[in-house]
């Protein structure tokens, strides 16, 4: 085993590096879609690459110029940018206020209907459980009526017996 493996690794040793280099390419080449997709994507990708380069040369000449005015206009400028930033703060927290609360209200709507088809059925099963729980009670109270109502039988009829053996004794 050793051995083949020895062997294995000479043949590949041996190989030209043309040899190699193919091994690791593909054994057909690129498709005509995947040639036509490089040559229209290269020349835009080339063109986008250089229209951002300039884009930012000119953002820089631009903050070069600009910088100079505003030193000199800082004291307006700030106050200004400062008085736009809470304007439109203002706004957008007005705007979401104003969403929150339609969403609120859009729910409670829906919650209110909700609870209108469900009341009838509701209260139709509230009747059904007092009903139930009536009757349950008026039968408890029958039972107990009758258990005291026997007990007391029971024990008029114990001091009946008592008397009658006391007079018996005596």
């Amino acid at each position: 085993m050793a051995d083949y493996q020895r062997t294995q690794q000479q043949q590949q040793q041996q190989r030209p590096t043309s040899e190699a280099i193919r091994g690791l390419l593909p054994e057909k080449g690129p498709s005509t879609q995947q040639i036509i997709a490089v040559v229209t994507l290269l020349p835009l990708g080339g063109f986008l690459l250089l229209l951002s380069g300039l884009t930012f040369f000119a953002s820089l000449i631009g903050l070069f110029v600009s910088t100079p005015v505003f030193v000199i206009f800082s004291p307006v400028i700030v106050p200004a940018a400062f008085a736009i930033f809470m304007a439109v703060a203002g706004f957008l927290t007005s705007g979401a206020f104003g969403i929150t609360g339609l969403s609120s209200l859009t729910w409670l709507a829906n919650f209110v209907r909700g609870l209108r088809r469900k009341l009838p059925e509701q209260a139709e099963q509230a009747k059904r459980r007092v009903q139930d729980t009536a009757g349950y009670m008026g039968q408890k109270t029958r039972e107990t009526g009758q258990t005291v109502q026997t007990k007391a039988q029971e024990a008029v009829r114990g001091e009946e017996g008592g008397k009658a053996q006391e007079g018996k004794k005596t």
